[in-house]
């Protein structure tokens, strides 16, 4: 295949890009470096594109290629900088995500999204683990423009027969994640310990979250492009709650000494509990996690030590 990858020098791209290559599948990236980091990719063996995926550019040039698939990961990922500036998270959540769009009817090219779990909000312990059919109800702007654009796919199908797969992330961590604004709570702590710093609970650390590591996400994003059953909506998850508390734990056992968290208020936007069910991607995808989180923080940690050396 001919694939896509907007973001592809993201963390999620990152790997994404060495699996699909080593498939031997015809890659490019498409990355304005906002975030992603060229030194994130291979040395070789891809096409590469410098430019914003909002751009006109970017569009005619998609027109331009065979891709038979798109998969979709360039975005503002971060809760609380979408809270801060709700304007640059819809121009670039949603009017990007448009702009690919627009490319990708005229093509054929199946797009794979990557959505979020913030698209539930908080849910009643009830409903845990959350299933694909939850009603959405975002606490954030970034959950919000996330759940525009699964709307945006839903009716572009409708209206122009364009072929998609939505794929909400649990919490996505591992190598390469955070170096230029991409930080996920593991991230964020593992480098912070890595360089000797303090870390800090926003909360009371009792708060849950599904912990999935990156090289998973990047297997399920592989099925997705696939998969015959399209059109829909998946899960990418472990099925599993971990406590902000257990993480530091965890953490702490990776780095091989003790870690004493400060505690802060809690962040508006913020979901206290998190689990995603992920029986449809197991059926549907033929996909299941494989990383245990503690070999996950151990690579995770081990990169950042090894990254403050440099």
């Amino acid at each position: 295949m001919r694939i896509l990858v907007t973001g592809g020098a993201g963390f999620i791209g990152s790997h994404l890009v060495r699996l699909l290559m080593a498939e031997g599948h015809a890659v490019t990236v498409l990355d304005n470096f906002s975030t992603g980091d060229r030194s994130h990719l291979p040395e070789a063996g891809f096409d590469l594109w410098a430019m914003d995926v909002r751009a006109e550019e970017a569009r005619i040039r998609i027109l331009s290629v065979p891709f038979d698939g798109i998969v979709h990961l360039a975005a503002q990922t971060m809760v609380d900088s979408s809270i801060r500036d709700p304007l640059l998270d819809a121009q670039q959540n949603v009017m990007g995500s448009v702009n690919v769009l627009e490319a990708a009817r005229r093509t054929g090219a199946r797009v794979v999204f990557a959505s979020t779990a913030a698209a539930y909000g908080d849910v009643q312990e009830a409903d845990l683990p959350v299933k694909e059919v939850q009603p959405l109800a975002p606490l954030s702007f970034y959950g919000l423009t996330k759940v525009t654009v699964e709307r945006y796919l839903a009716l572009y199908h409708r209206l122009y027969g364009l072929d998609y797969v939505v794929l909400r992330f649990a919490n996505v961590y591992g190598e390469r994640q955070g170096d230029k604004g991409e930080g996920g709570v593991i991230s964020i702590f593992c480098k912070r310990v890595a360089r000797g710093l303090p870390i800090t609970i926003f909360g009371d650390g009792k708060q849950t979250r599904d912990f999935v590591y990156a090289g998973d996400i990047a297997r399920g994003i592989y099925a997705a492009l696939r998969t015959e059953h399209k059109n829909c909506v998946y899960n990418l998850s472990t099925q599993t709650e971990t406590s902000l508390q257990t993480l530091v734990a965890d953490i702490a056992e990776a780095a091989g000494h003790e870690l004493k968290p400060a505690y802060a208020e809690a962040r508006t936007g913020d979901i206290y509990r998190s689990m995603l069910a992920n029986g449809e991607a197991r059926a549907g995808l033929g996909w299941q996690p494989e990383m245990p989180l503690k070999e996950g923080l151990m690579r995770t940690y081990r990169y950042f030590r090894e990254l403050r050396k440099h």
